[in-house]
């Protein structure tokens, strides 16, 4: 067995200090990957369901193959990883505001990253995904911004209502969504993961910019203290 505790990387950020550590969960008998931000926990390699979920909730509404799939966020690559994993994926766009956490990726500093890095269908982008979101381009991709997508999945903000930056609040307004639904195809999809129950708030702002909409309530088990706890995956479609 190696070492207990290991802190991975410790970096600086305009967002915050990022923090990357292994620990060994002795109860578990497994390697837990966290990601910090500040004090805020970010990800825990132990709380993968609602990721994963994401992209599997988002892909199903899609009857097509070769997918242009975009992903706001890439974290432990739980969502990204999912997202290839369907063999509906044609192309996978990961954007992250956070050029550390993609270096930790390429580096194989988390189990992920290797898989992710080496996916030929798979970019991993340094950029801003709520600028890009919020602009007037037709696709989020700055490698081929006319082109628009199938599905955006948005991993980011722990919910539309906290979020992890001011500026990311703009995208769940009204207007926000009416902007980030132009950079998808007719009957595209966005899906968003919210740490808190469905907020009809939100529910309301999404209907002005897309149709069936939903939210899918995500129950799992804590593995520590043998207690569910819920996550939320929204799943929104432009019209045809």
């Amino acid at each position: 067995m190696g070492l207990l505790f290991k802190e991975l990387d410790y970096r600086p950020t305009p967002m915050g200090v990022l923090i990357l550590r292994r620990r060994r969960e002795l109860s578990l008998d497994i390697d837990v990957y966290e990601i910090k931000l500040d004090d805020e926990y970010l990800m825990s390699s132990l709380f993968t369901d609602a990721e994963i979920a994401l992209a599997d909730l988002g892909l199903a509404e899609l009857d097509r193959d070769n997918l242009d799939v975009v992903v706001g966020g890439l974290g432990l690559g739980y969502t990204a990883k999912a997202a290839l994993d369907n063999p509906k994926t044609g192309k996978l766009t990961v954007l992250d505001t956070l050029p550390e956490v993609i270096e930790w990726h390429q580096q194989g500093l988390l189990p992920l990253g290797a898989q992710l890095s080496s996916d030929p269908r798979c970019a991993l982008v340094h950029g801003d995904f709520f600028g890009a979101a919020l602009s007037e381009t037709a696709g989020m991709n700055p490698d081929a911004p006319a082109t628009k997508h199938d599905a955006i999945l948005l991993d980011v903000d722990h919910s539309p209502g906290n979020v992890l930056h001011d500026d990311h609040k703009r995208l769940y307004t009204k207007d926000g969504l009416q902007k980030l639904a132009q950079h998808l195809v007719p009957g595209g999809v966005f899906a968003l993961w919210s740490t808190e129950l469905p907020e009809p708030w939100f529910e309301e702002n999404l209907s002005a910019a897309f149709d069936n909409i939903r939210a899918e309530v995500i129950t799992f088990r804590h593995p520590l203290i043998d207690r569910e706890d819920i996550n939320t995956v929204y799943v929104a479609r432009t019209p045809l």
